[in-house]
């Protein structure tokens, strides 16, 4: 396999590719990978500032790290040393993700819980980050 992360300095690909990675995880958990989520990956990889002429490459790299890994650490090391902003649109889009089908099953939620405390973000902005997405989208909340 080929070494996407050697040369970080000459390669800024390599964070694109793991916050990638994670996303397609979150993306495929509930065992169904759509266009929708796809294309909120891509867009959020572009608003962490990815060229677009390198999206394509990205996502090809990304799916093929996803599949090869057996463990989200890996992935979640980017996002824990990111700044506070892109880490909120990281899990902005983990939960656009999530609530594109419009309901979040248990295996969804379980990884958020375990993402919040790998990438050090408190649950209360968690919790407000996920309603935010819940009401933009429309999804009422269970009682």
């Amino acid at each position: 396999m080929i070494n996407f992360f050697k040369d970080k300095a000459k390669d800024n690909n390599g964070f694109y590719i793991k916050i990638a990675s994670l996303l397609i995880h979150a993306a495929k958990i509930d065992q169904i990978y759509t266009e929708e989520e796809k294309e909120i990956i891509k867009k959020t990889l572009i608003k962490l500032g990815a060229k677009i002429s390198n999206i394509d490459l990205i996502m090809s790299n990304s799916t093929i790290n996803e599949q090869n890994s057996n463990q989200i650490l890996d992935f979640t090391r980017e996002v824990k040393n990111a700044s506070e902003s892109n880490k909120i649109q990281i899990i902005e889009a983990l939960w656009e993700i999530i609530y594109s089908n419009k309901d979040a099953d248990i295996y969804e939620k379980n990884l958020m819980r375990r993402l919040a405390g790998l990438i050090y973000i408190d649950n209360k902005l968690m919790v407000t980050i996920k309603e935010r997405i819940k009401n933009k989208n429309d999804i009422p909340s269970k009682r």
